[in-house]
């Protein structure tokens, strides 16, 4: 089972109309988010994503957005500099539902 990290925070979308099937993102994502179903990629558990960009920098067609180095994966370079839980720094006082 591969590592689930911070509910509802990714900011991983899949526009499947431009996705022709080549399958890059499946071959680079490092924690398996992306399958392919029927010919095209699908996002299996986007909760996976540490939005690291690999997807995105591998698809040629324009069908995978992120805005890498945000979200889960700098909550938890945060947590792991700071030797605390991952966070994003968001309190919980705050009036967006997710501000990474």
């Amino acid at each position: 089972m591969r590592p689930l990290y911070l509910k509802n925070v990714s900011t991983l979308t899949l526009e499947e109309s431009k996705c022709t099937g080549c399958g890059k993102c499946v071959n680079v994502c490092p924690h398996g988010v992306f399958e392919m179903r029927g010919g095209k990629a699908f996002i299996v558990e986007k909760d996976r994503c540490m939005e690291c960009g690999a997807c995105l920098k591998n698809c040629a067609f324009d069908a995978v957005k992120v805005r890498s180095g945000v979200g889960c994966a700098a909550a938890l370079l945060y947590g792991m500099i700071k030797g605390t839980e991952p966070t994003c720094g968001c309190s919980s006082s705050s009036s967006k539902s997710s501000c990474c």
